[in-house]
């Protein structure tokens, strides 16, 4: 289906950079197509004045902690080559993360303190839908602009927006339709649920379930699993007793590492696929490629083929001796957009960042177009989907199937419930 609230294309997008009218990584300075090898860079142009602050809240702790770093790694590149080249209006750029424990009442009380004691000037982070929403929360009481880097419930962009909110990640629902199709045609229509017991396990299953629907295709069970649960033996076992195509998984950081471990060991694979909404480098590097497996949905992937891509990839490479993943990306992409809206705004001052934000047209580091919607501050996007590979393929473990543009998959104005 295709979002005909805009009529931004690829064509246009590529139109729009050769004129360089969106620059959205106009501070990155390594070589491109060239593989970091050295320290990060050091900055000729020593920024002055009083530093912009940034706060990011992420669970640095918990079942998403791994994915987490990751997110605030990716955000620290960014912010080291802004600062290399001077700064946002002359002025030092400082990050300063703190952990929600994926809690919204930690989170919400995180917020409240980076505004009013650490006096940030703008907010990133949040993986837990609970924690999102608190923070967007106290973001909009405060005046703050928030920029939720890795949070996929669809009610960030839909029940819940917040004017002072944008949400770079995918909702569910776009994911969903982009994944769903390829789990569909490789395994079969018959699915069989496992879902956390969280906002975001019940976000990914209700997305999940509608993207069967629309297919045809039947839930034949589900089971609920605690979030942090670490054996999935008896949850794996009554998947396999309800003879499904496939099983989804709709769990996500050490949750999902522990059950792809332990459907390795019960060669589970063996009766049926296996597969979900979300996955990536993040994900498959802790498991080892053979015990990686399945059909998932991914936000970047290092085999996307853009120059900024690379200018991303190097960044990490020299700074964290890693390849990126798509968490590092999300932490990296999202700072770089608020920078880059305080440059073009020349202020701090949220009411000018939104009216910044709001349509703006960027280099997602992806082949297609990204843009934030002005009626709802979604982030649209090329959604990728990756098949799991038992061995290194080039960088990362999965083998692309499609690169989907965001949006023939994501709602259209007319079937949205936010109210900006």
């Amino acid at each position: 289906m295709t979002n005909t609230s805009t009529d931004i294309t690829r064509r246009t997008f590529m139109k729009h950079l050769t004129l360089g009218g969106v620059g959205a990584l106009s501070f990155a300075g390594t070589q491109l197509g060239k593989r970091a090898t050295s320290a990060p860079i050091t900055s000729p142009l020593a920024p002055t004045g009083n530093p912009i602050r940034i706060g990011m809240i992420d669970p640095i702790t918990g079942p998403y902690s791994t994915s987490s770093m990751h997110d605030i790694h990716g955000a620290t590149v960014a912010m080291d080559m802004a600062n290399a080249s001077g700064g946002i209006l002359g002025r030092p750029i400082e990050l300063l993360p703190v952990d929600d424990a994926s809690n919204a009442d930690i989170a919400r009380k995180q917020a409240i303190t980076l505004i009013k004691e650490k006096r940030v000037d703008a907010l990133v982070g949040s993986f837990n839908g609970e924690a999102a929403l608190a923070v967007s929360e106290i973001a909009e009481t405060e005046g703050k602009l928030f920029m939720v880097s890795c949070a996929h419930i669809n009610e960030l962009s839909g029940s819940a927006c917040r004017s002072s909110s944008f949400t770079y990640m995918p909702t569910a629902r776009a994911m969903s339709r982009a994944v769903a199709p390829h789990i569909v045609k490789t395994y079969g229509s018959n699915w069989f649920f496992l879902n956390a017991n969280t906002m975001d396990g019940t976000s990914a299953y209700t997305a999940m379930k509608h993207a069967l629907s629309e297919l045809g295709g039947k839930e034949v069970g589900h089971t609920v699993t605690k979030f942090g649960e670490t054996d999935f033996t008896s949850a794996l076992q009554e998947a396999r007793l309800a003879k499904p195509d496939a099983v989804i998984l709709n769990i996500y950081g050490w949750d999902l590492v522990n059950a792809l471990k332990k459907a390795n060991s019960m060669d589970l694979t063996m009766d049926m696929g296996i597969g979900g909404m979300i996955a990536g480098e993040q994900i498959g590097r802790p498991l080892g490629y053979t015990a990686n497996q399945g059909i998932w949905g991914l936000t970047w992937d290092p085999k996307v083929p853009t120059k900024s891509s690379n200018i991303f990839i190097d960044g990490v490479i020299a700074k964290y001796r890693h390849t990126p993943t798509s968490r590092c990306y999300l932490g990296y992409a999202a700072l770089t957009q608020i920078l880059n809206a305080i440059r073009r705004a020349k202020t701090t001052d949220v009411s000018a960042l939104v009216k910044t934000l709001e349509g703006h047209l960027f280099d997602g580091l992806k082949e297609g177009p990204s843009f934030f919607r002005a009626w709802d501050h979604q982030h649209v996007q090329d959604i990728l989907v990756g098949k799991a590979f038992g061995k290194e393929l080039g960088l990362g473990h999965y083998d692309i199937l499609e690169t989907v543009p965001g949006d023939a998959i994501t709602i259209r104005r007319d079937q949205s419930t936010c109210q900006l």
